[in-house]
């Protein structure tokens, strides 16, 4: 496999993980989601930057 690949499913898994745990966060709600919650869902969005980037790096270098 492509070692872009590889950082892609890396991100991607990553991006699922983070969801889910401020899912989580926010279904339980209380102090962890009061002081967590935002800063889970910024680094959300900052891990599909990276795989959307990711991803276009795997398009343009495939052949």
């Amino acid at each position: 496999m492509n070692p872009i690949g590889v950082l892609l499913l890396l991100a991607m898994l990553a991006t699922a993980a983070v969801l889910m745990v401020g899912l989580a966060g926010f279904f339980v709600g209380g102090r962890f989601n009061e002081r967590y919650g935002n800063h889970l869902m910024r680094a959300r969005v900052g891990l599909q930057l990276v795989a959307v980037i990711l991803l276009g790096l795997l398009f343009m270098t495939q052949s």
